[in-house]
C-alpha cells in the first residue's frame, strides 16, 4: 500500500504506527488530537508549514524499507 496526502492522519497511523516517527520529526504533533481522524496528511503538513510531498515521500520510504 502507498500513503497519500489525502489519507486521514489517523489511517496513515493504522497502516504504519512508526509513520509517527516522521510526523513528529516535521512538528505535526496532532497525532493524538481529534483533528486526527478528519485530517488529511496534506491539511496537516500545511497547517504545521510542511510540504506535504516530503511527508508523504518519508512515510512511503519506511514503509518500503520495513517490508
Amino acid at each position: 500500500m502507498t500513503i497519500s496526502k489525502k489519507m486521514t492522519i489517523l489511517e496513515v497511523l493504522q497502516i504504519h504506527p512508526r509513520a509517527r516517527e516522521v510526523l513528529v520529526k516535521h512538528g505535526m504533533g496532532c497525532i493524538a488530537c481529534m483533528g486526527a481522524t478528519m485530517e488529511t496528511i496534506e491539511s496537516g503538513a500545511r497547517m504545521h508549514g510542511v510540504d506535504p510531498e516530503t511527508v508523504v515521500k518519508e512515510i512511503n520510504a519506511l514503509l518500503a524499507s520495513s517490508k
